[in-house]
């Protein structure tokens, strides 16, 4: 434990205004719940959505954070599945109801009544963290922790949009940030074609694609060389889904990766005529991570991240808000 049953935490208090370290104490893990001993906690765009209160309804005050990775420090009453000194991955899907419709239909990430790791459950900019057993990823013990944090929602959203976009052998992915640049790799080592669009002139986000396997990088202002079978949208910008149709063929997919997006300005029809699908991705289920982590074990992916130490994560969202991260920020508390 922590010098005296306390530890460090960035907490919001509001939205709109910045984090505050805080002593707290460390929390006791309740009935079927694991305290975490968090080793590191991705800096995810969603923290920014929650940071800055384009997404409405946090728990406040709130610690951030869902892309956490550490070993079991405890287990509630109860608990089962995991074992104290165990590595696990703790997701953005922190809870689900498991008893309306949706969850009762494999669709437990449009559950009902959900709970968001650090959005309505206190999540990862701290040293320890109190997580539902059930919804934790058993991870593999070797490797680096920091690289493994941006796989639990970078990786896991962009998994489940890339199912989204089905068979689709010319991809198209804009916004080529931290989900971006895990999907190209698994994508590449499936024997698929990535095409990268960034924002306008950033050679330097350009280069990283290219280096990555894309077959082509360039702004979201240019046209790709071929039509795309489907095209992924990582970018909160909603112009996109309009130039994304654009640059997909007759009967192509643009999925919105986001959970939070600009408005869509007004469109023609003819832009959407012929079959093409608009399709949203929201959060992601349990199996989703089975399936993702099963395949990230085999496919070579290497994370590009940033370590930044936990009092610093302002700056690590201010460097992400500004865009000049390559690959993912990750807080080490």
């Amino acid at each position: 434990m922590a010098h005296n049953g306390h530890m460090n935490a960035m907490v919001l208090d509001r939205p709109g205004t910045a984090l505050v370290p805080r002593s707290l104490p460390i929390p006791e893990p309740g009935p079927g719940q694991a305290l975490v001993h968090v080793i590191a906690c991705g800096v995810c765009r969603t923290d920014l959505h929650v940071v800055d209160g384009d997404l409405q309804q946090p728990k406040l005050p709130i610690i951030p954070g869902h892309e956490i990775v550490g070993t079991v420090a405890a287990l509630g009453p109860g608990t089962t599945g995991l074992t104290v000194g165990q590595r696990v991955g703790v997701p953005w899907l922190g809870h689900s109801c498991g008893t309306c419709p949706y969850c009762r239909t494999q669709r437990e990430n449009l559950c009902d009544d959900p709970g968001f790791t650090g959005y309505q459950i206190d999540g990862g900019y701290a040293q320890y963290t109190v997580a539902d057993a059930q919804y934790c990823f058993p991870l593999p013990a070797e490797g680096d922790a920091a690289r493994q944090a941006p796989l639990m929602c970078a990786g896991l959203i962009g998994y489940r949009s890339y199912k989204m976009a089905g068979d689709s052998r010319r991809l198209g992915l804009y916004g080529f940030g931290a989900a971006a640049h895990i999907l190209a790799q698994l994508a590449r080592h499936q024997g698929r074609k990535i095409h990268a669009f960034t924002r306008p002139g950033d050679t330097t986000a350009q280069d990283f694609a290219r280096h990555l396997g894309a077959v082509w990088a360039g702004g979201s202002d240019e046209s790709p060389p071929e039509p795309l079978d489907a095209a992924i949208i990582f970018a909160p910008v909603g112009s996109l889904v309009p130039t994304a149709l654009r640059a997909v063929r007759k009967g192509g997919t643009v999925v919105c990766a986001g959970i939070h997006m600009s408005d869509i300005p007004r469109f023609p029809y003819a832009l959407l005529w012929e079959e093409r699908t608009i399709q949203s991705v929201a959060n992601l289920t349990r199996q989703d991570g089975r399936e993702f982590l099963e395949l990230a074990a085999h496919a070579p992916i290497e994370t590009e991240i940033h370590r930044y130490p936990l009092a610093e994560a302002n700056r690590a969202l201010a460097d992400l808000r500004s865009g000049v991260l390559t690959g993912a920020a990750v807080l080490i508390p």
